[in-house]
């Protein structure tokens, strides 16, 4: 167990050191937020449309994320021969790939939540065509994401402590403040709404793309085990869009009965189980008990993922 939570530990500072961690949550985040100042004459939809766009840039970002985060903590050690100096410690592989997994599981949720303060703001921002850009909160989410950097600058000048690490916990911390102060201290009256309110029914649909990216994770943490990053990236991207159309390719034909569309619908993830905004519309929430629910789908995914990983792993030469 010490040597997991060793292993665990230090893969999750290695991921939000790099830079490209720092440079992808906050683009992201800025871009969401984006999305909520811009008008989209939606006839009366446009904080829906806000909210649709806001989670698919978080799967997205997730989806490079995780191919970007496997293949840093897995494909790069490999070949660099990191892996190999770790295992010829009393490590076992078995150990080695699950700590490396738990330390991309937690980058994951650091990166999904810190989207997803943004995606509560851009719920209270959104606007239809009787309203304005909420400006006030604009500037005080951009104000916390410039003071992030700044506390990150400061750190590193004069405590000589890691820019970007620093950064990102700065950045989540502070934008989560900034949400906090505009809910709080700040009003804004919509025309024909009433006051505007963050929308706190897609803290459950941020869960579910959250499940999802997890299992992302996995799959590209197995395939890190024998490929680099670009065929890493193309064997997730294929597994992501055949998943998306999962239903349509075979389930149709696996309740037909057809064996083949039973034995595919089985296997490939069908990522429309974790994307649930269409529940959302008019007053509606997701169900708690539904999260459980994909949890458990979740959870047999991930087995499956990980096996897989463990298989590739155990007699992948390290040299």
């Amino acid at each position: 167990m010490r040597q997991f939570l060793f292993i665990a530990s230090n893969s999750f500072r290695e991921l939000i050191r790099q830079p490209v961690f720092l440079l992808l949550m906050g683009a992201s985040s800025l871009f969401i937020v984006f999305l909520s100042t811009v008008p989209y004459f939606g006839f009366g939809d446009d904080p829906k449309m806000v909210q649709d766009m806001s989670l698919a840039v978080v799967l997205l970002a997730g989806l490079l994320m995780s191919v970007l985060c496997a293949a840093s903590t897995v494909a790069q050690e490999l070949r660099t021969g990191t892996a190999l100096t770790v295992l010829s410690k009393p490590v076992s592989r078995t150990v080695f790939i699950l700590g490396k997994y738990a330390g991309l599981a937690g980058a994951l949720a650091l990166f999904t939540a810190t989207l997803m303060v943004a995606v509560l703001l851009a719920s209270r921002m959104a606007y239809d065509a009787y309203g304005d850009t909420d400006i006030q909160s604009l500037l005080i989410y951009v104000a916390a994401v410039l003071a992030a950097f700044a506390v990150g600058g400061f750190t590193n000048f004069f405590l000589r402590r890691p820019f970007v690490s620093d950064a990102v916990f700065a950045y989540s911390l502070l934008t989560t403040v900034a949400l906090v102060g505009v809910i709080n201290f700040t009003v804004l009256d919509r025309a024909f709404d009433g006051p505007a309110r963050v929308d706190w029914r897609l803290v459950p649909a941020g869960i579910l793309v959250w499940f999802a990216l997890l299992v992302l994770a996995a799959l590209a943490l197995a395939s890190s085990t024998r490929l680099d990053i670009i065929p890493t990236l193309a064997v997730c991207s294929a597994l992501f869009l055949l998943g998306l159309m999962s239903d349509y390719l075979f389930g149709g034909p696996a309740s037909r009965g057809a064996w083949w569309a039973e034995a595919a619908y089985a296997v490939v993830p069908n990522w429309q189980q974790f994307w649930a905004t269409d529940a959302l519309e008019q007053g509606k929430s997701i169900p708690w008990r539904y999260v459980g629910q994909a949890a458990g789908y979740m959870v047999v995914y991930l087995v499956g993922a990980l096996s897989v990983a463990l298989l590739l792993f155990e007699d992948r030469e390290l040299g």
